[in-house]
């Protein structure tokens, strides 16, 4: 642990400092230890290359850093891998999350700063639970899952994990409890200027027995003042507020390095527009490779990577949507719920079996994509990789099914809009029953409900579709 926290100062601060001379001295260890003939039935040799490795990536990642000051994503990436090699070592990585907490305050992520905090929060809970057993501090990580479901990735359950009474383990000044009350605060700060007002109830929730056991009441006024400024804000700014705008990102090329084929979920500010991240990303890469290297792929089709230049990199950009099973719904209701603690994530692609995207409503088929990302939004870095990718097809019949519920609901939402809003209202109706719309309602019934269809299997579809109607008309 000490050869890992005076590693990781030397690489940071040290100006003068030669990376070559230093790996050859790991490789060096690395050689004694193979060597070491007397050691080897021992374990003593395989702990000593695990400790190198990680060293090693360190290293590796720390330089990296340097490279990638001006990609915010990378450079998070990094800081995120580098404080996941310290897992081990409790007090470099409580500092690692921190840094990651200022860089991101830096970029008004306030959301994601404050995920920093509680992820240090539920770090340092889990090793204060070890040193001493109160009933009012939190279990460790698993109390934390109520704020977001990523934070039990901070149990220290391995068997490596240091016990916090050796020497010089957890010995900072945040390893205590009123340590744990400042780093919870100020997570509950940065969420209140992230707009994430449920969440900073959540978070209180683990400081109040903890103030209630010190007896802090002068504390306790101001926790409840805060609480109920949050609570005043969820009912005033409901609906206002903005959670942020989601976006894949495919990486293809060999010139990307480690991105190459990989694909991410990227959350962007509010109302960020695809020209936005698409001119900020293919400027950025343009500056790295060369402009005329550099290509947006425009639409959401599976990319075939024998079609590519080699010479070239392509950055393929998808706005995507929260996609949530029905069974889920019954518990996001709230706007809050819907924005929150999000994994899967839908795009769409229109297409024709001829090949062209758009065509007439009978021939116009539409495959819709889910992915699966690695961790839960909002969480400690603003890219999350994707882990899985499914797949589905709807013929024109579940094509013009889907669109007409999509119609109803949006007359729904129109109609019972509180206060009324006419002008809304009015804009919806032209485009449920405007004649100009070509393919509008009228038209998907002409074309699907004209006559019964020839095969039985279409049978559900076509009650479905006059369902809609039904429901539709009622509206």
């Amino acid at each position: 642990m000490q050869v890992t926290m005076s590693l990781a100062s030397l690489v940071g601060k040290a100006p003068d400092f030669n990376e070559e001379y230093l790996r050859r001295s790991l490789r060096t260890i690395l050689a004694y230890a193979e060597e070491d003939t007397a050691m080897q039935a021992t374990p003593f040799p395989t702990q000593v290359e695990e400790l190198l490795c990680n060293l090693n990536s360190i290293l590796y990642d720390t330089v990296k850093m340097r490279e990638f000051q001006e990609d915010p994503e990378m450079l998070t990436d990094l800081m995120y891998r580098i404080a996941k090699s310290y897992q081990t070592s409790p007090d470099l990585r409580l500092t690692w999350l921190q840094n990651m907490a200022e860089k991101h305050t830096k970029k008004k992520c306030y959301t994601e700063a404050a995920m920093c905090l509680v992820h240090a929060a539920a770090l340092v809970a889990e090793y204060l639970s070890m040193l001493e057993d109160h009933r009012y501090l939190p279990v460790g990580s698993v109390s934390f899952q109520n704020i977001s479901s990523n934070v039990l990735e901070e149990s220290a359950v391995s068997d490596d994990t240091l016990s916090p009474d050796e020497d010089g383990v957890c010995s900072g000044r945040y390893f205590t409890e009123s340590g744990l009350v400042g780093l919870l605060e100020h997570a509950a700060e940065l969420f209140s200027t992230g707009g994430l007002y449920e969440t900073v109830n959540e978070v209180y929730k683990l400081v109040i027995p903890i103030l209630e056991a010190h007896r802090d009441f002068r504390k306790l006024t101001s926790t409840h003042d805060k609480l109920q400024k949050a609570f005043d804000c969820i009912i005033s700014k409901g609906h206002k507020r903005m959670f942020g705008t989601y976006f894949r990102v495919g990486f293809y090329g060999s010139k990307f390095g480690d991105l190459d084929e990989q694909e991410f979920v990227y959350k962007e500010p509010a109302i960020t527009k695809l020209p936005e991240i698409s001119h900020r990303l293919e400027g950025f890469y343009g500056q790295c490779f060369g402009e005329e290297f550099v290509e947006v792929i425009k639409d959401s089709a599976p990319v075939d990577k024998t079609k590519l230049d080699p010479n070239k990199a392509y950055i393929q950009i998808t706005f995507v949507e929260p996609y949530f099973d029905e069974y889920e719904m019954k518990d996001r209701v709230t706007y809050f719920e819907k924005n929150f603690n999000l994994r899967r994530f839908m795009y769409t692609t229109p297409f024709t079996l001829e090949g062209r995207p758009r065509g007439e409503l009978h021939e116009q088929y539409r495959r819709n994509t889910v992915l699966t990302t690695g961790h839960a939004f909002p969480y400690i870095k603003t890219r999350i990789s994707v882990i899985q990718k499914e797949e589905f097809v709807l013929t024109p019949i579940e094509v013009a099914i889907e669109d007409m519920k999509k119609k109803t609901l949006q007359l729904a939402v129109a109609i019972n809009q509180e206060p009324p809003d006419a002008k809304m209202l009015q804009m919806v109706l032209q485009g449920s029953v405007g004649a100009t719309v070509n393919q509008g309602p009228l038209e998907v019934a002409q074309v699907f409900l004209a006559e019964i269809p020839a095969d039985p299997r279409l049978y559900r579809h076509h009650n479905k579709l006059r369902l809609c109607f039904k429901e539709f008309i009622m509206r």
